[in-house]
């Protein structure tokens, strides 16, 4: 298995997009602290399919939250962040397997439904002001750990629980980051054990990661800079019609 073959059938066009949608999602991610989840499967799915979209995103995730990370490690809360950790390490593993059962057109399901059901969760969560404590905290995660495990673009359920538990601007995104780490090793882990990692998979998970790392010290450049709502606002569009595409190609999987 070499990574080269997994490009196999992709055009140089469509690389480029993979490409440009990486860095876009990634000075996204940046500046809201989600989104490369969420943007990244507009333009995987029709190109390989809904199966190893989870996989893809977890591994290029890797080094696109090492890099925020680094570039946002000042204003990371570690303690709130192995709270997380502790508490949804067992349902993100449980989360990663359930996923690896589903067939493409479950997989697109799964993946749609998420994403159409983040933007209103956000917009809840945002407006109610919930406010907990680290028992909260921790009563969330293991929640949490089931949908970041088995779906994409989940990241705003951390955020939220993150914002609820005190935490503000760039202490949200640094903390999200170390967490997402976490969360991706013990996926890759579930996924590599279950056979889902493929040429392919190591191919555009690299191609993403690669690019992707600028973006977070470019979206640490412009945080200050841009208006938050306004690519807020894109965003929750591009997702919902994301997810609309999906859960409309699965159903005609289905039916036919």
């Amino acid at each position: 298995m070499t990574i080269v073959s997994g490009f196999a059938d992709i055009s140089i066009l469509q690389l480029l997009l993979v490409a440009l949608m990486a860095l876009f999602a990634s000075i996204i991610g940046g500046l809201a602290g989600y989104g490369t989840g969420a943007l990244m499967p507009l333009v995987l799915v029709p190109l390989v399919g809904a199966e190893p979209v989870v996989p893809i995103i977890a591994i290029s995730a890797m080094l696109t939250n090492a890099s925020r990370a680094v570039a946002y490690l000042r204003y990371a809360d570690r303690r709130r962040a192995l709270i997380v950790l502790a508490c949804a390490a067992l349902t993100t593993a449980l989360g990663a397997y359930g996923y690896t059962r589903l067939t493409n057109a479950g997989a697109a399901l799964v993946i749609g439904t998420m994403l159409m059901l983040s933007v209103p969760l956000r917009r809840v969560l945002r407006r109610r002001e919930v406010k907990i404590g680290d028992t909260g905290l921790a009563a969330g995660s293991v929640g949490y750990g089931v949908l970041v495990g088995g779906t994409s673009g989940s990241g705003v359920i951390l955020l939220s629980l993150l914002m609820a538990a005190g935490l503000e601007g760039a202490a949200v995104i640094a903390t999200d980051a170390m967490i997402s780490l976490g969360t991706g090793l013990i996926k890759i882990s579930v996924f590599g054990l279950a056979g889902a990692v493929t040429a392919q998979v190591l191919a555009f998970a690299l191609l993403i990661g690669a690019i992707a790392i600028p973006g977070a010290f470019l979206a640490k450049a412009f945080v200050e800079r841009m208006p938050l709502h306004i690519h807020t606002a894109i965003l929750d569009v591009a997702v919902i019609t994301g997810g609309l595409v999906m859960i409309s190609a699965a159903a005609k999987q289905l039916i036919g």
